[in-house]
């Protein structure tokens, strides 16, 4: 039996880095294409009436643009192989500055046998963590 080649990378490697940058356009084209039309999303006064701090981004939204980073890194999204995440702040959409999100992929664990890795997502909006416990498992074969 011959081992299958694998991508070279060490527990504690960051893999990847990326700032999203959500604005209030972002919200309506997230709206449009996954058909979430919640007013607490696009409009002040609902979210305000909801005793919200403000217009929300879609915790959907906010995971699909943490898993981004780890996809270009890897090439291919079929190398995805499990994700999950917790969803522990709302992130606050600014109607004129929008809100950066700050994603770091860390290698947390290597399987050398199955030729994967277990990569853990930190990802916080003004420098406090919107998702928690946010882990990605990918093949690292070639």
């Amino acid at each position: 039996m011959t081992a299958r080649p694998t991508l070279a990378v060490a527990v504690g490697d960051v893999v990847a880095k990326a700032t999203h940058t959500i604005t209030r356009d972002s919200l309506v084209r997230y709206a449009g294409a996954s058909g979430d039309f919640n007013p607490i999303h696009y409009r002040d006064d609902v979210a305000a009436a909801a005793g919200l701090p403000g217009v929300l981004a879609p915790g959907m939204l906010t995971a699909g643009l943490a898993l981004q980073p780890v996809i270009d890194w890897r090439g291919d999204a079929t190398r995805i192989l499990s994700y999950e995440t917790r969803f522990t702040r709302p992130v606050v959409v600014d109607p004129h500055i929008g809100a950066a999100v700050d994603i770091i992929a860390t290698v947390a664990h290597l399987d050398p046998g199955a030729a994967t890795a277990r990569i853990d997502l930190t990802v916080r909006c003004k420098g406090r963590a919107v998702l928690g416990k946010t882990r990605v498992v990918v093949d690292l074969a070639r």
